[in-house]
């Protein structure tokens, strides 16, 4: 057995004995550390910071996922804070190395054609409720949000006042008690407007400070998750995934639709009501394929060559 050998063994043989390591974690670090000893350019008991950070910043070149790096570097620690408490080394050459970032995820989008088949099927349904609520509700609820982009939380407890002014818009507190003023669209004041009429005939509801009112519910107004809950229902309806829809999505679609069509970043932040315009940036993936497309389709170079 090797130097290295010797010390995995040594570390390994303390985390089943002391930690009560199962079988299966140390198979993990068994691996972990022979791969860093077979690609480190140092033996492990003289490695320094430059040899590890080069064996992790290697890691990506090999398959390795964001994930799986930060899992490694965690195995690497422990086994160089075992050395060093054993006195097999003077430092810890691991402190300074900083964990692999992983990419923020794409954002959920449901597609224009989607997010139609969901509105069409809220109406169809609204039209057809008779002395129902609940489709009624539904319709005004998605109606709003797909032209809003309002959060959840902002959407179900909207006071019943925005639908006893001027409709065309109204203001809307959000994070940090900010208030943003958000346009309302033909459709979703149509929807609001009788959803509050059928609303204000329903005794249970007609005194309620919110224009998405509920008696069960402490806060008083429509619980977000029982909104979800149908939302997901509503999409089974229509024959799309319920996993992939949920208000969140829809407030993505909302963002999403706007760039592909035309919006600037700096109006949709706004809109959203994000502090920080790094956070709506997310959604620059979209502005991307929309400039792409632009590029291919109207840079007189980007079609098929011609004799110049």
């Amino acid at each position: 057995m090797n130097a290295d050998g010797y010390l995995i063994e040594s570390f390994l043989e303390m985390l089943s004995a002391e930690r009560g390591a199962a079988a299966n974690t140390l198979a993990a670090y068994e691996r972990d550390l022979r791969d860093l000893s077979e690609h480190c350019d140092a033996p492990l008991a003289e490695a320094g910071e430059k040899a590890l950070r080069g064996y992790i910043s290697g890691l990506p070149a090999r398959g390795y996922a964001a994930s799986s790096q930060a899992r490694r570097l965690a195995a690497l620690r422990q086994f160089f804070q075992f050395l060093y408490a054993e006195g097999l080394r003077s430092d810890d050459p691991t402190t300074t190395l900083d964990n692999p970032k992983k990419k923020a995820p794409l954002p959920k989008i449901l597609s224009e054609d989607d997010v139609t088949r969901l509105l069409d099927l809220a109406e169809e349904e609204a039209r057809m409720a008779g002395e129902k609520l609940a489709p009624l509700r539904m319709a005004a609820l998605l109606e709003v949000l797909y032209a809003t982009g309002l959060r959840v939380s902002e959407l179900v407890s909207l006071p019943a006042s925005v639908a006893r002014r001027d409709t065309r818009y109204f203001v809307v507190t959000g994070k940090g008690d900010k208030e943003r003023l958000v346009p309302l669209s033909p459709p979703a004041r149509e929807a609001m407007n009788r959803w509050i009429e059928r609303r204000d005939r329903a005794p249970a509801y007609a005194d309620s400070r919110y224009l998405f009112p509920s008696r069960e519910a402490a806060a008083g107004y429509l619980p977000r998750q029982v909104f979800a809950r149908d939302l997901k229902a509503l999409a089974a309806r229509a024959g799309l995934d319920p996993k992939k829809v949920s208000p969140h999505v829809l407030r993505h679609a909302f963002a999403s639709h706007l760039l592909q069509n035309g919006a600037d970043l700096r109006s949709v932040q706004q809109l959203l009501g994000h502090a920080d315009i790094s956070t709506t940036q997310i959604y620059t993936h979209v502005l991307e394929e929309r400039l792409v497309r632009l590029v291919q389709e109207h840079h007189p170079l980007a079609g098929p060559k011609t004799s110049r």
